[in-house]
């Protein structure tokens, strides 16, 4: 339906849909001092600007606010559509504890008494 306006409305419109995303995305990629609004993001990947967002590839952060949330793994980056389209090896969510190396029984007791 979009074909049948005129070029630089439908460009005006594809401006507006992307900074209305810019606006609602909490989510964010940090590169030092640089910031990079995501998009969207989906299980295997998220989404860029194109024009605002460099070539991406390697270990980021991502933070949703001020939370880190999650370290991705970016393997392949392509542009499409004005999209900078980033595929993911991997995404660990971010913890505040160490990961246990041993089986936490549930029953166990939480701590000992000592014998005085």
């Amino acid at each position: 339906m979009l074909e049948f306006l005129p070029k630089e409305i439908r460009e005006g419109l594809e401006a507006a849909k992307k900074r209305e995303q810019r606006r609602s995305s909490r989510l964010r990629v940090q590169l030092g001092d640089a910031v990079f609004p995501i998009l969207r993001m989906w299980e295997g990947g998220m989404a860029f600007d194109a024009g605002r967002t460099p070539h991406l590839r390697g270990l980021v952060d991502i933070y949703d606010g001020t939370n880190h949330i999650f370290q991705c793994l970016i393997i392949a980056s392509t542009t499409e559509n004005g999209e900078l389209i980033c595929d993911f090896k991997r995404s660990t969510a971010v913890r505040d504890k160490a990961a246990l190396d041993f089986y936490r029984d549930e029953n166990a007791p939480v701590g000992y008494l000592p014998k005085h």
